[in-house]
């Protein structure tokens, strides 16, 4: 019996199949009218031959090269780590003039987001207050204040930090607030809804950089660190520093010079060596962090073009659907965002590999594709030097489920860029200064690369996953989109939107990337909480350019 509806073959050009379901021994698949009986149990969302592939010989998908087989690989036999290798094209000066056609969007022509607008002009998806700190040895007095802040019994070592909070907080709503019913009534007792209703929240963030490294670490650690605090969706921010480290206070006030952000931000500083003890910095933090945070409660959203919109993309536990459904779903979403002048931003480069080629191809200028060449072979020359390559970057869980090489992951991956021309390439911490789509260097890590994006200027993020991953951001919403559904049923708390039925082929593309397209001006506009957001997911690492596939 031939079965049908149970794999799909990706491009004319493949010589791989992809099971969309189990496929036992001796199944007779229908590709393209050529029958190809099974030779062995195929495992969903694996591969197998569609005809008989040599030594050393080619392996094709998305039409282009993602493998070397290994060994003889008869017809209808599966694809996997002993059989294939990692291989991937060479690639070199743009071959072709690139043509892109912009997809319909009259649907979104007159849409807009409910955003928020700061006084230099940026735009943002949120309204935080961030708390941070300069160097590792502040973590436990970020700590210490996210508890007297956060913590709604008051319970702990910090009690007392409790205490000044609640003071200084019903100070300040009395100030500053119209909605006093909201003020406190005693020291333990905690409003049900926050009293500065217009602030989404006071995040903090912890690492473990900033003295010890390179100083280059410490540069590049006060650049992330400034893309933070210039962010459109940062109010103003709290920063502890020590006073010893190589991460000094002037290192960070001179990037915020770079980006004009010193005067339109409100930036409290507190060096501990400077006041002595511990106690009297934390005291003063507190209590002028809750005066910031009442100066940020005057901001409130506003109807604003889609075009201020900055999408950055990423995934992380991936699979063998995620370029079959979630990645090209994004990709269309990042298509439209782009045709309505729009901004999105595509990073991951050890997840490029492979596809290099389409990307010059797609550089608008010279400059661009030349910067992209000398980023991707900088990066891949510094990963062989300490014995690592770019074809370790699948994990388990990928080559688990159906990523057998980093070819074969990254022509997947890099289908969330969509289609559209690159119109610059940034190396990392750089910022985003031109519209259209925007490629970033950060590697694969998800977290290092998410915290990255955000940096450099993108308001809202997509984040496919297939095996699932509750990576998220403090100050920028992160969306998370299954691949499949069975993820996402199992793992509800975390997927914000489900593109699994694609493989059934139950919807539409176009159709399911309205859904989310939809989804995603929701979010911007603080109407939907994405997932991430409610479990407090507020994952931030600093990548110090070692090496992180």
């Amino acid at each position: 019996m031939i079965v049908e509806n149970q794999t799909l073959k990706i491009h004319h050009k493949d010589n791989i199949i992809v099971a969309l379901k189990d496929i036992l021994t001796g199944s007779l698949i229908d590709v393209e009218g050529e029958i190809v009986e099974v030779k062995e149990f195929i495992q969903i969302k694996h591969k197998f031959s569609q005809r008989d592939i040599n030594i050393n010989d080619t392996l094709i998908q998305y039409g282009i090269p993602v493998g070397l087989a290994t060994c003889f690989i008869p017809k209808g036999s599966a694809i996997t780590t002993y059989n294939v290798r990692h291989i991937s094209q060479e690639y070199s000066a743009s071959e072709s003039d690139y043509h892109w056609d912009l997809p319909d969007v009259s649907k979104w022509q007159d849409t807009t987001f409910n955003g928020v607008i700061r006084d230099d002009g940026q735009v943002g998806t949120a309204n935080y207050w961030i708390v941070l700190p300069l160097v590792f040895c502040q973590n436990r007095n970020i700590e210490t204040l996210r508890h007297a802040l956060q913590d709604s019994l008051g319970y702990g070592l910090e009690k007392n930090y409790v205490d000044i909070a609640n003071k200084a907080i019903k100070a300040a709503s009395t100030c500053h607030t119209s909605n006093k019913d909201n003020s406190l009534t005693a020291s333990n007792s905690f409003p049900d809804k926050p009293i500065f209703e217009n602030v989404d929240g006071v995040k903090f963030i912890t690492h473990s950089s900033g003295c010890g490294g390179t100083r280059g670490d410490a540069q590049s650690l006060c650049r992330l660190l400034a893309g933070y605090i210039n962010h459109p969706n940062v109010a103003g921010a709290t920063v502890l520093s020590l006073g010893c480290q190589n991460a000094q206070i002037d290192l960070l006030k001179s990037e915020l010079n770079e980006l004009n952000a010193i005067e339109s931000k409100s930036i409290l500083w507190f060096e501990q060596q400077d006041y002595g003890l511990e106690a009297n910095m934390l005291s003063d933090a507190i209590t002028k962090t809750v005066v910031g945070i009442a100066q940020a409660n005057n901001v409130q959203r506003q109807p604003l073009p889609l075009s201020h919109l900055k999408i950055g993309v990423e995934c992380g536990g991936s699979d063998g659907f995620s370029g079959i459904t979630a990645n090209p779903l994004i990709g269309q979403v990042i298509d439209q965002i782009i045709a309505l002048n729009g901004t999105a931003v595509l990073a991951e480069f050890p997840e490029l590999c492979g596809v290099e080629q389409n990307i010059i191809n797609r550089c608008t200028t010279e400059e661009s594709s030349k910067k992209f060449v000398q980023l991707m072979r900088a990066y891949e020359k510094h990963a062989n030097a300490v014995g690592a390559r770019f074809d370790m970057n699948p994990s388990p869980g990928n080559i688990k489920d159906g990523l057998i090489t980093d070819a074969m992951k990254s022509a997947g991956a890099a289908l969330k860029g969509g289609s559209s021309p690159v119109t610059d390439v940034l190396d990392y911490t750089q910022m985003i200064s031109k519209k259209g789509l925007n490629l970033l260097c950060t590697p694969g890590n998800d977290v290092e690369s998410t915290t990255a994006l955000v940096s450099s200027g993108a308001n809202l993020v997509l984040f496919s996953t297939g095996l699932g991953t509750p990576t998220g951001n403090p100050i920028v919403p992160v969306l998370k989109i299954s691949s499949n559904t069975l993820v996402s049923q199992k793992m509800n708390d975390i997927i914000d939107f489900d593109a699994g039925s694609l493989v059934n082929k139950d919807v539409d593309m176009k159709d399911l990337a309205n859904d989310l397209f939809k989804l995603c001006i929701d979010t911007a506009s603080g109407v939907y909480m994405t997932k991430a957001t409610r479990l407090s997911q507020d994952d931030f690492i600093h990548w110090k350019r070692g090496v992180s596939l």
